[in-house]
């Protein structure tokens, strides 16, 4: 009894945690969609803003800086919570085979505490940063990000920016984002002249890098909290199958024991009934007369 009973408590656990793992997977696709939404359009300010600035770079080819950078920075984007396998090691196994000839050796800001704590013994750790969980936190997570690459710079003179992250739970990207529109290809110019613009071109390209930048970080973190959350729904729905099968296997324990428990009953019943007198049903009692 008291191993069946352990059982049905086990089980109850593994049903109350399968639904709390079903609920984090159902709100992961749920944030999903939202993303594709926000993705969708957000690639469309990028593509426009990569579009004036091919338009602008066709007419004015020396516009982009070639200084060198005297820092070099790269922000690795992982993920905030778990629940994701292996996403954050993943980037980390990235980060030692970009560093493996010796040639780019960056100074790295970590972006999420799950990543943060599989880089804990990286020696060029610069900054640490809180990622985000949900798209909405993505704008103030930008604004912190911003601020401390600002620091940076101020503090190191010109710096050379990259990202790393996932554009699906497989893939890995290195992107370059400062100096910018460096894997843009200006088209060639037309007969139509240069662009009409009301500012020297290269301050609207200044202007136009700052706020490319920002549409690409914007992007890039959208891209891979998809990525995160298609990672952690595969995940999630894994580890709700072995729990089914766990529940499943328990049950048919629990059913033999009980089953064990019934045939232990008949048997006392038959042992107890064994042991009555055969004449019980016809012995006299004192108040019978002969």
């Amino acid at each position: 009894m008291t191993n069946r009973h352990e059982l049905n408590l086990h089980r109850e656990s593994l049903a109350d945690i399968r639904n709390i793992m079903n609920s984090m997977k159902t709100l992961a696709y749920m944030e999903n969609r939202k993303l594709a939404r926000f993705l969708a359009s957000q690639k469309a300010v990028t593509e426009s803003m990569e579009a004036a600035a091919s338009d602008l770079l066709a007419h004015f080819p020396d516009l982009l800086p070639q200084q060198r950078s005297e820092q070099d920075v790269l922000v690795v984007v992982g993920t905030e919570r778990g629940f994701c396998g292996s996403f954050n090691q993943k980037l980390t196994r990235k980060i030692e085979d970009l560093e493996a000839n010796g040639q780019y050796r960056p100074s790295v800001v970590a972006v999420g505490h799950k990543l943060q704590t599989a880089l804990t013994d990286h020696p060029r750790v610069i900054a640490t940063l809180a990622g985000a969980a949900v798209s909405e936190e993505i704008p103030s997570l930008l604004t912190q990000l911003v601020d401390r690459l600002t620091q940076l710079q101020v503090g190191d003179g010109a710096i050379s920016l990259s990202c790393l992250y996932h554009t699906d739970p497989d893939t890995i990207v290195l992107r370059t984002l400062i100096p910018p529109f460096r894997d843009i290809q200006p088209r060639k110019p037309d007969n139509t002249g240069p662009p009409l613009i009301h500012q020297a071109p290269d301050l609207l390209l200044g202007e136009l890098s700052e706020n490319y930048l920002l549409a690409e970080l914007h992007e890039i973190f959208y891209t891979s909290l998809g990525a995160e959350n298609l990672n952690r729904v595969t995940h999630l729905d894994a580890a709700v199958k072995k729990l089914d099968e766990k529940a499943e296997e328990l049950a048919r324990k629990s059913n033999a024991l009980r089953q064990e428990e019934i045939i232990e009953e008949i048997e006392v019943i038959l042992l107890n009934a064994s042991s009555l007198p055969n004449d019980a049903g016809t012995s006299r009692k004192p108040w019978d007369r002969p």
